[in-house]
């Protein structure tokens, strides 16, 4: 019955029914490292060990699948545990797959430091290119690998074009949905094999928790993500699924404010002498806003913006703002700055995903926005 229910009932409500013993509304914290067994092998609702399965935890898994209109979810211990299990559950040495030409910087570090010396090959691409894409697939190809909206320059993908590239080359396609969410958009309706999350943006939205997530329809992929999830251990604990939990249940009415907020940002910004760029999907010169438009459901509450001064100016914007936080992250309540060359994307400097230096990343919060409006244009006199 779940899959019938609006996005916001499904927020608040898949996952757990009230409590038939108690009539608690919200999921315990089951803060137990094991479980008693009725007789060897007999396990008492499934479970048996924490790293393997924890009541809160499962309860977090339905709920993020339901979201994602997915049949399978899995909850790790951060993003970048649930992009490590996707990568070694899809990949063996002598694999290839191709990567967003401006992805997330611990993406991009993960992969090119670590998975290269098992012999794994990567090649970018703009994900705004489906030829592009399909251009750099190989033989040897597993994996199409794209972030929509990526980090930090809010290129936009046709999720259901690319995942026809990627299926007809034999490979797989992962959309990291984490700036968009799922209430935004969902990347498995529109052809994609697995949807991945940093919970610990949006969906958790308080920057008081960190997880990820891995969705899909398929139970062979599934089950390897479930082997790798209990062999290698990176799960969270109780308290970080139940907080995830509490945040989900607001998502839609928070990702609205976040989106309110943020275009009437954008469009301040594109008038304003000191920003030579405003990089916003929602925007009408966006190259990607007619794709955004197609299969999201709003646009988001990240925005970038190119300093006409380069940039020092953009490392004064960075430390000029009083309401806008300077601090990595995104998806909280509170709006924070950064400069992600300098600190998100440092990793990348120097290679063909280098970011520009004069680029400062938004992520608008749900505050008064013209207390926003305020302390964004004071931080560029």
């Amino acid at each position: 019955m779940t899959d019938q229910l609006g996005f916001s009932t499904r927020a608040v409500h898949a996952g757990f029914d009230p409590d038939p013993q108690t009539g608690a509304v919200n999921v315990p914290i089951y803060a137990s490292s094991t479980f008693a067994q009725d007789g060897v092998g007999g396990l008492r609702g499934g479970f048996e060990y924490a790293r393997t399965g924890n009541p809160t935890r499962t309860a977090l898994e339905a709920n993020l699948a339901a979201l994602e209109s997915g049949r399978h979810g899995r909850a790790f211990a951060s993003g970048m545990a649930a992009t490590d299990c996707a990568l070694r559950a899809t990949l063996r040495p002598g694999d290839h797959l191709v990567i967003p030409d401006d992805a997330y910087g611990g993406t991009f570090r993960l992969i090119d430091k670590v998975f290269t010396q098992w012999g794994i090959e990567y090649s970018v691409a703009p994900v705004s290119d489906p030829d592009a894409v399909r251009n750099a697939l190989r033989p040897n190809t597993k994996l199409v690998w794209v972030e929509t909206p990526t980090n930090p320059l809010l290129n936009v993908g046709d999720i259901a074009a690319l995942a026809g590239v990627a299926h007809g080359g034999g490979a797989k396609l992962v959309v990291d949905n984490t700036f968009a969410s799922p209430y935004l958009q969902q990347p498995l309706l529109l052809g994609a094999d697995i949807v991945i999350h940093s919970t610990t943006k949006y969906l958790g939205g308080h920057s008081d928790v960190v997880g990820g997530a891995l969705i899909t329809d398929d139970p062979e992929l599934d089950a390897a993500f479930a082997f790798l999830q209990n062999g290698a251990g990176a799960v969270p604990g109780p308290t970080d699924a139940f907080l995830t939990l509490r945040g989900i249940k607001t998502l839609a009415v928070r990702m609205d404010r976040h989106c309110d907020n943020a275009e009437t940002i954008a469009e301040f910004l594109s008038g304003h002498p000191a920003v030579a760029q405003v990089i916003y999907p929602g925007l009408p010169q966006h190259p990607g806003n007619a794709v955004a438009q197609k299969q999201m459901r709003r646009f988001g509450g990240m925005i970038s913006v190119r300093l006409a001064g380069g940039r020092d100016a953009a490392l004064k914007f960075c430390s000029s703002t009083k309401l806008f936080t300077l601090a990595e992250s995104l998806g909280g309540v509170e709006s924070l700055i950064e400069h992600p060359g300098a600190m998100t994307h440092a990793s990348t400097a120097g290679s063909a995903l280098e970011v520009p230096a004069d680029l400062v990343r938004l992520s608008v919060g749900i505050e008064d926005v013209s207390d926003l409006l305020a302390d964004v244009e004071q931080a560029l006199l």
